[in-house]
């Protein structure tokens, strides 16, 4: 095989949007203060099309309460860098296990055909405890939204981009862990911790199965990231474990999955990327 020559300089220069064109899925965009909106937004901003899942019940049975799809829709909106990109946005409970395949179908169709990017950042909250505590619903309940949906998701992502001419450009996949793996896991929250380190561990198998499609699959793990769920002593506690004396924020991650869309990624795949600040655990 010849050796690929350096890049003409042309090919160097970054290109203001290089997503446009690109049309994206992110799941778990149902919040302005998430960072599935701040992926969006960055994705939007890069110049794809995008589509918007969000399940509102999840959020309005939290603490924290949910957004109106509309006005997470018109933030995103407000990013977009290309004047032809369009910001669409659906409903989906994904725990159904039809739900995934359907998801992808909408996102497709609503997005004239073709889906490049699938950012499956959506997660359930709360229902989880330590190993006294767990139970076999808790497990259940994390396995269907966590795991399971996030599989059938890929599945039917790649099932679809089978269905394009060979080796189309710009096949990305981004799945979300948590840092369960790192010192001191998560002893509090089992059932989460299990199923995201499922997704890591799944990673490699996932981008050499897909490697012959052209798409790329990779993991992050966006560390401790301030999406309004901590306040008071709990939240100074870990600024002070930063370098840089602050929580991650939401558009912190979600610059990294961006450039993970963009061909400048072309080459990275089946990586687990930590993306927590220096965070000291």
């Amino acid at each position: 095989m010849p050796r690929l020559p350096h890049p003409a300089p042309e090919d160097l220069r970054r290109d203001l949007l290089p997503l446009r064109g690109r049309t994206a899925l992110v799941t778990g965009a149902s919040r302005r203060a998430g960072i599935g909106h701040a992926v969006a937004r960055r994705l939007a901003a890069y110049g794809a099309s995008v589509y918007l899942h969000h399940h509102v019940p999840h959020d309005s049975a939290m603490p924290w309460g949910a957004d109106r799809p509309e006005d997470v829709t018109a933030s995103v909106l407000a990013a977009v860098g290309d004047p032809e990109a369009r910001v669409l946005a659906g409903p989906g409970d994904l725990s159904e296990p039809s739900a995934p395949a359907e998801l992808i179908t909408t996102a497709a169709t609503a997005l004239g055909g073709r889906l490049d990017i699938l950012v499956a950042n959506h997660a359930l909250s709360g229902s989880d405890g330590d190993l006294d505590t767990i139970d076999a619903a808790m497990l259940d309940a994390h396995w269907a939204v966590d795991t399971r949906s996030v599989l059938l998701l890929v599945q039917a992502y790649a099932r679809h981009r089978a269905g394009l001419p060979p080796r189309t450009p710009g096949g990305r996949v981004v799945m979300m862990t948590s840092g369960q793996d790192i010192a001191g896991g998560m002893p509090g929250e089992i059932a989460y911790a299990l199923q995201k380190g499922a997704l890591a561990s799944i990673t490699r198998s996932l981008a050499t199965t897909l490697a012959e499609h052209a798409i790329t699959v990779n993991t992050v793990n966006p560390g401790p990231v301030d999406t309004d769920y901590a306040t008071g002593e709990t939240y100074e506690a870990v600024a002070a474990r930063f370098p840089a004396g602050r929580w991650g924020m939401p558009d912190d991650p979600a610059r990294l999955i961006a450039w993970l869309a963009t061909d400048e990624a072309d080459w990275i795949t089946g990586e687990v990327v930590n993306s927590e600040g220096g965070f000291r655990r």
